[in-house]
This record gives C-alpha cells, sequence and structure tokens, in this order.
C-alpha cells in the first residue's frame, strides 16, 4: 500500500492510496456499499477479467452489498442477464442501476418538472447491431422529422429509431447532421448513456455521451441520465438503504466514475487497467499505474479518487 500526495488546482492537496488488490480495503468493513461499474471493472463486454468473479464472491463474504452502476442504456434486468451469461452470481448482487433503467423510469412517471415538461413525440438514436432499445410502455411517438419532434431520445450511436419500432443503421456522422436540426429548432436531448466511448473487448467504441456533448456544443440542452452526475448515486444508496459515508464506488473512467463519486461525496476506487489504460502507458492486465501518470491525469479531468488499483481483484 502506497499514499500519493497528488497536485492539483484545488485548496488542498489530494491524497489517493494505492493498493494491488481490495483485500485489504475490503476487510476493514469501512464500507457497508460498493458501487460497481461493469464495463472495463467487472468485464470487457466479451468476457470477466481475470480475478473478477472471485473478488465478487470474497467481497460479499465480508458481509459488504454490491450494486451495478452502469451508463447502459438498457434497462437493469437486461444488465442483470448479461452479467449471468458472463457467468457472474447475480444474488452477489443488491440489483443494477442503469442510464436506461433511470431514463425509462422518468420518462414513465414523468414526476419530475423536467420531464413533465416534455412532449410525447421524439427522434430516437439507438443501437443497430447491438439491438434497438424498445419504448415500449412509454407511450411516446418516435418520428422521423425533426419537425415534428418535441425531443430527442439518445440510446445508441448506430442507428434511428423509426414509427414502427424497428432501427434503421446510420452512420454517426449523419446523426450529428440530424442532430444540427434538432439544435436549430432547440429542442431538449435526454441521454440515456453518457458515455463517451467504452471498453469492449480492448477496443474503444463510441457511445451516445458523445452526441450528447456534440449537443451541447451546438446550444442544445441535454439531461444526463447516469454518471457523472449523482442522480444515479443517489438511485443506489436508496437502493442498498445506505448513506454518503457507507459508500464506495469502483469504476475505471475518471471523467464518469471518478468524478460522479466527487459530485455525489463518495469514496471511490479507480481502476487503472480499463478505459485510461493506453492514457497510463499500460499494456498488460493487471500492470500496475506509474504514480505520476495518474497524479497527472486526475487534473486533467478534474476527478480526484480515493484510492487506485491496478484491476478489480482480490
Amino acid at each position: 500500500m502506497m499514499a500519493a500526495r497528488c497536485s492539483v488546482p484545488s485548496k488542498e492537496a489530494q491524497l489517493f492510496q494505492t493498493f494491488t488488490g481490495l483485500q485489504h480495503l475490503a476487510e476493514t468493513r469501512r464500507f457497508k456499499a460498493w458501487f460497481l461499474d461493469q464495463f472495463g471493472v467487472l468485464h470487457d463486454g466479451k468476457k470477466p477479467y481475470p480475478g473478477a468473479i472471485l473478488t465478487l464472491e470474497k467481497l460479499a463474504m465480508t458481509g459488504s452489498k454490491m450494486v451495478i452502476i452502469s451508463n447502459s442504456s438498457r434497462r437493469a434486468s437486461t444488465t442483470m442477464e448479461k452479467m449471468k451469461s458472463l457467468g457472474f452470481d447475480p444474488s452477489l448482487f443488491v440489483g443494477a442501476i442503469t442510464s436506461g433503467e433511470l431514463t425509462h423510469q422518468y420518462l414513465h412517471r414523468r414526476d419530475d418538472a423536467w420531464f413533465a415538461a416534455l412532449g410525447r413525440s421524439c427522434i430516437h438514436m439507438t443501437w443497430s447491431d447491438r439491438g434497438a432499445i424498445s419504448l415500449e410502455g412509454l407511450d411516446l411517438q418516435v418520428v422521423e422529422d425533426v419537425g415534428e419532434a418535441e425531443f430527442v431520445l439518445v440510446h445508441g450511436t448506430e442507428a434511428m429509431g423509426t414509427p414502427s419500432g424497428t432501427a434503421i443503421p446510420m452512420k454517426l456522422e449523419d446523426l450529428e447532421k440530424t442532430l444540427e436540426h434538432c439544435a436549430a429548432k432547440k429542442i431538449p436531448m435526454v441521454v440515456a448513456n453518457p458515455d463517451f466511448v467504452t471498453v469492449e473487448a480492448r477496443a474503444l467504441r463510441v457511445m451516445p455521451g458523445t452526441l450528447a456533448a456534440k449537443y451541447e456544443k451546438l446550444g442544445g440542452e441535454v439531461k444526463w441520465m447516469g454518471k457523472p452526475d449523482k442522480i444515479i448515486y443517489e438511485a443506489a444508496m436508496a437502493m442498498a438503504d445506505v448513506d454518503v459515508s457507507d459508500s464506495i464506488a469502483v469504476g475505471d473512467s475518471l471523467h464518469h466514475d471518478i468524478k460522479g463519486a466527487n459530485a455525489a461525496g463518495i469514496q471511490s476506487a479507480f481502476i487503472t487497467g480499463g478505459i485510461h489504460a493506453n492514457e497510463l502507458g499500460l499494456v498488460g492486465f493487471g500492470e500496475a499505474a506509474d504514480l505520476s501518470s495518474v497524479q497527472a491525469l486526475a487534473p486533467k479531468y478534474d476527478a480526484y479518487p480515493s484510492y487506485v488499483l491496478p484491476a478489480f481483484t482480490w
């Protein structure tokens, strides 16, 4: 275990501890609830990372509550099914909170003033080869003409939804052209996955947050339904029935996971071998990042972890 003082542009210097695995941190039983990112921490979209399943089992043995918090645009039930298919035991988790689940709930309930003011007709950007996202039960009318749309709903970056519920594959640049028309009309956007990119079998893939960032640059209003907004952490704390002091978030994205934990006021553990591996000069799984590299990267994203680990291992 090592402590490194991180020089950052703030009133007081940031201090994080580095560990080779979670054992020491877990066995202190300081945290009642662990909020775990999935992509880049537990698995790469295709298979679990080495030691991830064993680490979850050992963490459960300490009596910790575990909640998956993910910027996935899919519903929580779909995320749990995916975890099971990859070999994870769903019973180890209290549940899952996904950006897609939050988006569905807020669009369905409309008890939030911002969502209550949204119309029912939308431009729907979704997935193609990943499978389009169902809007069943939301009483929405998907339109293809921007002139008829009251808001933009972004679940994916590969296709445009149609009124019949099918999806027409489209290039990213064509979706961006549609957004230019939407921004000119000044209609709001709901983004059901704030990630910019994700790690998929060691490759980076463009995610909906990229379109949302583009929309903001065009002057559009965006409702970010997930990390780094504290909305998803508050939902996780409610699910686990814990408060801020009992919680820790584990993730591989400084901008989303760590900055989000900072915003929610909870402790965080940064996994260096995920989305930032290339930036940190890491090649092999479990390779430890150079402390100075982490210190340099944190201010770049204005995100400061409490702990730093190479991977989600015991």
